[in-house]
């Protein structure tokens, strides 16, 4: 797509109050995936009486995390790209290119059709065999792919149709489990027991949702854009409005999840979120409760997917602006079902390490992004240190759970606080900060510059 078919123009703006709210609820539905519904509930089971500061982690990171990587897309760029390149031109070209692979078609992509199929078809139907998983694939992701070739109409599809529809289904599941389960919240496991919050803000960061933030945030920059938001100011506020409200109804729908685990009777006996939430809509609305189950997990599915297949191929189209969106749309979601009918453990094998490899950067990446106005000066010292020490302790902590040289890298990286909870690399990261403003505020100031008629300033929300 070109600027001038991508970018509308200011006369064409209509209703900016509800532009935002559909764009918000088209952002809600992107984030809010299979994971997102089966996380909070087993969290409200093993936090048991620590539940309060444990989905306070899990919001930190769950929702905060990816608010502020949409706020600081439109700030800097149109995509992920616009803030790698801070790193250098090689992490801004393979970064983002490997975010944008690992949450799309070799990873989150494929799994929402393998999580449709698993938790909202075969319990209802008791078809569990190859060739209805290929034939629902193929139907799941054929009817993603129409609904992702309209760009433009993503908020349209998502955010007036789908999302509403999704949302009332949720509360009615959240609403009559409280009115209905009587349990009480069991012991909490080993972990909440003792560190409930940074627990829940390790849950909250396997949600994926930091990286699949700097995807999303292209799509509702140009969203907005279509819809006549003008570039500058106003399409900043735009979009940092739309991750907020997007961000306030994915933590209210998270508290209520988790909740449900919290009430759901004889919570010890579930091993998963997916089959908890299944028994809760049973309890409360017996056997139709089964179909609306499946119909929420089938609607967080397929607009989840539809927001994949839009990021991902509006990125590589920008890339590779030779191959059409539409094209890169159709490549990404043939990938998908192959992946899709091999079935989840094959997907998780080779996307696994990849995500855990990629989130220490992309945290990172988006802090100091945020923080860089504070100094008032460009810090790029402090990027060109700091990414790749972030990568660096990613890779060592890949490896290390990988079991490659563990003997060796184990003494090398246990000694940082944290790193029994996979966040060992903060206090690292955290000095090559230090180490890089002392060089920065060494030289002579260079003015931030953001983009066109935006200051230095976040926007007002």
């Amino acid at each position: 797509m070109t600027n001038a078919e991508s970018t509308a123009t200011p006369a064409s703006l209509k209703s900016p109050v509800l532009i935002i709210v559909a764009t918000s609820l088209m952002l809600f539905s992107m984030f809010f995936g299979a994971g997102n519904l089966i996380f909070p509930p087993m969290l409200g089971v093993e936090s048991g009486s620590g539940f309060t500061p444990a989905i306070i982690g899990f919001c930190l990171t769950g929702v905060a995390l990816p608010v502020i990587g949409v706020v600081a897309i439109a700030l800097t760029g149109n995509n992920v790209q616009d803030l790698a390149k801070r790193g250098g031109w090689v992490f801004g070209l393979i970064f983002p290119v490997l975010v944008y692979l690992s949450i799309g078609c070799f990873y989150a992509l494929p799994r929402t059709g393998v999580v449709s199929f698993e938790t909202a078809i075969v319990p209802i139907t008791g078809q569990d065999n190859t060739t209805s998983a290929v034939i629902f694939s193929l139907v799941f992701f054929g009817v993603s792919l129409l609904l992702a070739l309209n760009p433009a109409g993503l908020v349209d599809t998502l955010g007036k149709v789908l999302t509403p529809m999704l949302l009332i289904l949720l509360v009615v599941l959240v609403v009559l489990s409280m009115l209905n389960l009587n349990g009480t919240p069991g012991a909490a496991s080993e972990d909440y027991a003792t560190h409930p919050m940074a627990n829940g803000l390790v849950v909250g960061y396997l949600t994926m949702d930091s990286l699949a933030a700097l995807a999303f945030g292209i799509v509702v920059v140009n969203a907005l854009r279509y819809k006549g938001f003008p570039e500058g100011k106003q399409l900043v506020r735009g979009v940092s409005v739309s991750a907020v409200i997007a961000g306030v109804l994915l933590a209210i729908i998270y508290v209520g999840l988790g909740f449900i685990g919290q009430v759901i009777p004889d919570p010890s006996k579930y091993e998963n979120g997916a089959a908890l939430l299944t028994d809760a809509a049973r309890i409360t609305m017996g056997q139709p409760g089964m179909i609306v189950f499946g119909a929420i997990v089938l609607l967080a599915c397929i607009t989840t997917a539809v927001g994949l297949i839009g990021a991902t191929s509006e990125f590589f189209n920008h890339l590779v602006p030779a191959i059409s969106y539409r094209v890169w749309a159709v490549v990404f979601t043939l990938v998908a079902v192959l992946l899709s009918v091999q079935g989840l453990e094959a997907v998780l094998a080779v996307a696994g390490p990849i995500i855990g490899f990629l989130y220490p950067p992309a945290i990172a990446l988006i802090f100091l992004t945020l923080v860089e106005p504070i100094f008032g000066r460009r810090i790029n010292t402090v990027f060109k240190i700091v990414l790749p020490v972030a990568i660096i302790w990613a890779a060592l902590m890949s490896f290390n759970s990988l079991g490659w040289g563990s003997s060796f890298i184990e003494p090398l990286i246990s000694w940082s606080p944290m790193h029994s909870m996979d966040l060992g690399w903060v206090v690292p990261v955290l000095i090559a900060m230090v180490v890089g403003l002392i060089v920065d505020f060494m030289r002579p100031k260079e003015e931030i510059v953001f983009r066109k008629d935006v200051t230095a300033e976040l926007p007002t929300v």
